[in-house]
């Protein structure tokens, strides 16, 4: 799995015109998922994303009870290496990716952090206010 994580004050998703999904600050991350992953990186993904010390003061989502909005990003395992259009070929179809996705937001929730989602497949814009700005890249 991959995600893209990103610190902010505020962040929401709307889908045809309504909000899906907000937060106050926290992390939105993106995430994607791959061919051959699992349990097991979902559950190192959920971990990354509520404890790392990413947050003002080098503290974590669990360590200041932040929110994070999940948003499902299978672009982030689009390869550019050649050509002028990116491959998509190392990106879990929807099939697989979801229940990935799914689960990475249950895992969350299930360290009691407070998740706001996006909508999988949907075309979507995510608002959101970099605090930093502050971005990283996890993969598992």
């Amino acid at each position: 799995m991959r995600a893209v994580l990103q610190r902010v004050t505020r962040a929401q998703v709307v889908v045809e015109g309504e909000v899906v999904g907000a937060i106050g600050p926290g992390l939105v991350a993106l995430v994607a998922a791959t061919h051959d992953d699992g349990p097991a990186e979902v559950e190192r993904m959920g971990r990354k994303i509520a404890e790392l010390r990413i947050l003002r003061d080098e503290r974590s989502v669990v360590d200041v009870g932040a929110a994070v909005l999940v948003v499902s990003q299978f672009t982030l395992y689009g390869q550019t290496r050649k050509g002028r259009r990116p491959s998509w070929g190392d990106a879990a179809p929807g099939e697989v990716a979801e229940p990935l996705v799914e689960a990475v937001v249950a895992d969350l929730r299930g360290r009691g952090v407070e998740v706001a989602t996006g909508v999988f497949g949907a075309t979507m814009q995510v608002e959101l206010v970099n605090d930093g700005p502050f971005t990283v890249v996890v993969d598992t």
